[in-house]
């Protein structure tokens, strides 16, 4: 899936031991998707995004970082976080798929496209948002109101342009994984089929998100 829900309940405040890991949690990830956007800024303005450099710069450490974020499900699980299980797991198997599934599999259909480079400014751009914020919370210090801005806006842009992104990577890396196994072709065709009601589900929750915030925050 694209950019991660602007819903997604922040932990709670406090201190002790698991306010300390929490913070530190959010702290690397926003450091290391910082990086990435990084690398892909400075990569494609001096190579361009259709040389593949983007990727070779990119792919690994994006892998890596993405897969931290595999313990949020463990956070959810745990009751670490006030997060849904259902959507937190779905939002990080989706991001897998991207990124062991496509990415990692078919450098051959991703290596050389532009919508590698868009997804992972979607992304990285959304997740430093998203993880800062969440810092900003743990610390108790309050949230400067252009973070809350960023955060409850930033989204009507990106959202489309993470889903565009990856349904165009998904379906490029049809034909080589239909070679591999019919099946493999097919569940991918099965997986574009949900971003149709996916995106629309999850937009419009977010714009009531951001209305109800924004209303607040006016007052």
């Amino acid at each position: 899936m694209p950019p991660k829900s602007t819903s997604k309940p922040p932990p709670s405040p406090g201190g002790g031991i698991k306010n300390m890991y929490l913070q530190a949690y959010n702290w690397v990830s926003a450091m290391l998707w910082l990086g990435v956007l990084a690398r892909v800024v400075m990569i494609g303005w001096m190579d361009g995004l259709e040389s593949g450099k983007v990727y070779e710069g990119t792919e690994k450490v994006c892998r890596l970082t993405q897969s931290l974020a595999g313990l949020e499900v463990l956070h959810s699980v745990l009751g670490i976080v006030r997060a849904p299980l259902l959507t937190t797991l779905m939002q990080v198997a989706s991001r897998f798929l991207l990124v062991w599934g496509i990415a990692y599999n078919f450098p051959q259909t991703t290596k050389y496209s532009p919508a590698y480079s868009s997804m992972l400014v979607a992304w990285s751009v959304t997740e430093v948002i998203r993880y800062s914020y969440f810092v900003f919370v743990l610390g108790g210090m309050g949230v400067p109101r252009l973070w809350t801005w960023l955060r409850y806006n930033t989204f009507l842009v990106l959202y489309p342009l993470g889903v565009a992104s990856e349904t165009w990577l998904i379906y490029r890396a049809i034909p080589p994984a239909s070679k591999m196994d019919e099946k493999y072709g097919y569940a991918l065709y099965g997986i574009l089929a949900t971003y149709i009601p996916g995106f629309y589900t999850l937009f419009t929750h977010m714009l009531k998100q951001r209305s109800k915030i924004m209303r607040t925050k006016a007052q």
